[in-house]
């Protein structure tokens, strides 16, 4: 069976070894172990590397102390919520709101080990897969490829199906758990809201029975919230950009995203791991058209997620600055507004722009969870 998913699976244990060797003599290793192990000799940590055998102790050393120098150094805290609704002997499909290319499924892993919880298998898209040390980084990190091909109708259907069946295999064969974000690539605008296309994906590799297809997979949504949105010039810029043409991603442009996500000043971070996808809620849609059950399925996903999210100052203060009212003004101090402002005013250097629409999707980032919330 494994032999199939050979194109697209993480490293088995046997292969980890190499790839230590590999990442451990690559130019990039002195600048990974310095922010990994900074009190460490550059040898000491190669030779640390190089000994470790399997997944397991790559994750539960270096893995986990990546993301423990992340929340050190670029947050005011990290906590998570929900963890009592989940068993360890229980296998699950995240599904989760996407805002940081790397940091949304690593901190659920880092949070996972933190209460001796297994950690996941992760979807990790194809064109972030290019440089080599990513690619034996990921894939000794439990992540696994998804294809996005350009090509015909024929050809994705059979990527979707494949991924399908890959899910399906970890989850109910391995007993592993799986990590996806609701989406294909990060919500940009503030909006976090589940593809349709996504829970047809998780349908075609039990066709015969779309409820048993959804609640085999055990799917727990995830809401993450960061009080400063990662990447969030870089996704305004996007924004703006793609007003007026088909915008095309530059050479690093992912690379560098990951890079800024990791670094930047992020404050507050909470994840909530929502409760389960229950049997008798999804028997409750049995009668619909698969097209209405799809869509069905994928609001109840959006319902917990928005629910689910943490709203900061940050949230309210744009709401209110984008539709000119003082409305929330209770919800944050002069000191957060002052703090946010200055923030905006650093687009003032993309002059070439039309700053006034720009920092109208600037704002919009920050404002559409308070939006999505006031839905509910």
């Amino acid at each position: 069976m494994e032999n199939k998913f050979d194109d697209i699976r993480p490293y088995y244990d046997e292969e980890i070894p190499a790839a230590m060797k590999r990442i451990a003599h690559s130019d990039v290793f002195p600048l990974l172990a310095s922010f990994v192990y900074p009190d460490e000799p550059l040898e000491s940590v190669r030779k640390r590397v190089e000994s470790f055998q399997t997944t397991r102790e790559f994750q539960h050393d270096t893995m986990y102390k990546v993301n423990e120098q992340v929340i050190l150094r670029s947050t005011d805290g990290f906590t998570c919520s929900g963890i009592e609704r989940l068993s360890p002997n229980e296998s699950y499909l995240f599904v989760s709101n996407h805002r940081d290319i790397m940091l949304d499924a690593s901190l659920l892993q880092y949070f996972l080990v933190s209460k001796g919880f297994e950690t996941t298998e992760i979807t990790f898209g194809a064109n972030l897969m290019t440089h080599p040390v990513v690619v034996d980084v990921g894939k000794s990190n439990k992540m696994f490829r998804v294809e996005r091909p350009d090509g015909s109708i024929r050809d994705f259907y059979r990527s979707s199906l494949h991924l399908s069946e890959y899910i399906r295999h970890v989850i109910t064969d391995k007993h592993q758990s799986v990590w996806i974000a609701q989406r294909n690539g990060r919500t940009k605008d503030g909006i976090d809201a589940t593809d349709q296309g996504i829970i047809k994906m998780f349908c075609l590799s039990e066709p015969r029975d779309k409820i048993a297809a959804i609640a085999d997979l055990h799917i727990v949504p995830i809401s993450i919230s960061y009080e400063w949105e990662p990447c969030d010039v870089l996704k305004g810029l996007e924004l703006y950009q793609s007003q007026f043409m088909r915008y095309v991603k530059k050479p690093g442009e992912d690379l560098n995203s990951i890079l800024t996500g990791i670094t930047q000043t992020k404050g507050r971070v909470h994840m909530a791991l929502c409760e389960p996808l229950s049997v008798p809620e999804l028997m409750a849609l049995e009668g619909q058209t698969n097209v209405e059950y799809h869509k069905a399925v994928a609001q109840l996903i959006d319902r917990r997620i928005n629910t689910a999210y943490r709203l900061y100052p940050n949230n309210y203060i744009a709401h209110d600055l984008l539709y000119g009212n003082r409305r929330y003004q209770k919800m944050y101090t002069q000191e957060e507004f002052d703090a946010f402002t200055a923030r905006l005013e650093k687009l003032d250097r993309y002059d070439s722009f039309d700053l006034e629409r720009l920092k109208e999707i600037f704002l919009g980032i920050y404002a559409n969870p308070v939006e999505n919330r006031s839905r509910i």
